[in-house]
């Protein structure tokens, strides 16, 4: 039961911290949504951001769990990335208010959290970038690419569904990132205006 009480809890503060920010929810609004008084709720944790810790570690478990198995594999560099854009997709779609603390809360950790957690961002950012190289070196993606910064921009484009994802909406998870992984590996242009010159 106590198990239960404290998976309750977790459940509470991370649909809260996703609501109203992690400084907009106190120990005590997390207590009140649980028929909990303040004090009993001290029972089963330790500090307000030992919850937004572990939220964010769980989470952090999901994405390296989908893209470090991808980012290793034997499929191709393209493959790799539809794979991976679809896996994150996934994660943010199944577990949108956990994704929504872990891309905009951890700024309210505390050192030596903040650090390990963000270690923890640099392997997920450290695998998708492992993609790209691999495929501007095996020439399928263009060689002009500055891995680095395609990574930023991949990221960039996944990582703000969490801001918008309506799991009601017209399109599901897997439509979503077939979209930008269309935008991404297309561009904007079609193919016959590829040789012209962009407008500025």
């Amino acid at each position: 039961m106590a198990v239960d009480r404290k998976e309750q809890i977790y459940e509470t503060a991370t649909q809260l911290f996703a609501w109203r920010g992690y400084n907009g929810a106190s120990v005590r609004d997390i207590a009140r949504q649980l028929d909990l008084q303040g004090g009993s709720l001290y029972s089963h944790i330790t500090t307000k951001e030992e919850l937004l810790w572990t939220i964010l570690e769980r989470a952090a478990d999901q994405f390296l769990g989908v893209i470090e198995p991808i980012a290793w594999s034997d499929l191709s560099p393209a493959e790799k990335l539809r794979a991976a854009v679809h896996a994150h997709v996934g994660v943010v779609a199944s577990s949108l208010e956990a994704a929504t603390v872990y891309f905009h809360e951890w700024k309210f950790l505390t050192r030596p959290r903040r650090e390990q957690f963000l270690a923890r961002r640099r392997l997920y950012e450290h695998a998708m970038r492992a993609i790209v190289s691999e495929g501007v070196a095996a020439g399928v993606f263009r060689p002009e690419i500055d891995p680095t910064f395609a990574t930023l921009a991949v990221l960039s484009i996944v990582n703000w569904l969490s801001t918008w994802y309506d799991p009601d909406g017209p399109l599901s998870p897997a439509e979503i990132a077939d979209t930008f992984l269309s935008l991404l590996l297309n561009g904007l242009l079609v193919p016959e205006a590829l040789s012209e010159e962009v407008p500025s």
